[in-house]
């Protein structure tokens, strides 16, 4: 998927949301363990309750590895259902990868041509000859970890390093990496004020936006200082959405918290 095409369904749907489907089998609605493939079955039920309220969806792999070679079929099988059947959806494997150059392109090859998802998750932390390699995929996106939410992103990302913080100085060196238009960033939601020294650094960059919801996260903070002439923000949620019921009801119940969200986003839009 283009740039232009996400950019497009944006303007469409009024949403820049990205829903997480981060299944775990202790949370979902009991009776789907009987099916054959509950992970599925659970995650396709929200799939059709949702798509047209959401622009993305980022399945994080570690619930899926977590089963073993089921979970990676159903990871498998969730990504063929929405390609198939909401091919304008923008899909994300949450992978956080990142290795020496081979193996990052045979990471590439697993997520980009065998699962075909529009874009994955890398760590830079080993530079740019673990980045390039995804780089490469023409209208793939490699989504980079720049300022996480979580606590532990204090102990180094904004560390300062020669009078600047380090995830300022990856922000800037990512830049002059070769096609580094493919690349897209995550920032968490929990790092609201941090936005508008990202934007000096990035103004034209997508940015996924994890945090919002159960993490604590502001989306009017985040788009106050995030927000550019393209949206440019992929706004995730996951267990805010996919969990709002543990009953039969669960697809609708998720339905109704990601509507909710993106009336908020079209609010947002009309100003």
């Amino acid at each position: 998927m283009t740039t232009n095409e996400l950019i497009k369904q944006i303007q469409t749907k009024r949403s820049f949301l990205c829903i997480g489907l981060d299944v775990d089998l202790n949370k979902i609605p009991k009776y789907l363990l009987k099916k054959e493939d509950p992970i599925f079955e659970f995650n396709k039920a929200i799939i059709d309750a949702t798509h047209h309220l959401c622009v993305a969806y980022k399945p994080n792999t570690a619930f899926y590895e977590a089963y073993g070679l089921k979970g990676w079929k159903s990871l498998e099988k969730t990504i063929k259902y929405l390609n198939s059947k909401y091919p304008e959806i923008f899909t994300i494997a949450d992978a956080k990868r990142g290795d020496i150059g081979n193996t990052s392109t045979m990471y590439a090859k697993a997520f980009f041509e065998d699962l075909a998802f529009d874009s994955v998750t890398v760590a830079p932390y080993m530079g740019k000859d673990s980045v390039e390699p995804f780089l490469a995929f023409d209208n793939k996106h490699t989504i980079m970890l720049a300022l996480t939410s979580n606590e532990g992103a204090f102990d180094f990302q904004t560390k300062k390093v020669d009078g600047k913080e380090l995830y300022t100085q990856v922000l800037e060196t990512s830049k002059t990496w070769k096609n580094a238009n493919n690349l897209m960033y995550v920032v968490g939601a929990t790092k609201a004020e941090y936005f508008a020294e990202i934007r000096k650094v990035i103004p034209d960059s997508f940015l996924l936006v994890p945090g919002v919801g159960a993490q604590g996260g502001n989306l009017q903070e985040v788009c106050k200082y995030g927000i550019n002439n393209n949206v440019g923000l992929l706004i995730n949620s996951s267990r805010g959405i996919i969990y709002a019921s543990n009953q039969e009801d669960f697809a609708h119940a998720a339905a109704l918290k990601a509507k909710a969200i993106q009336k908020e986003m079209d609010a947002i839009l009309s100003k």
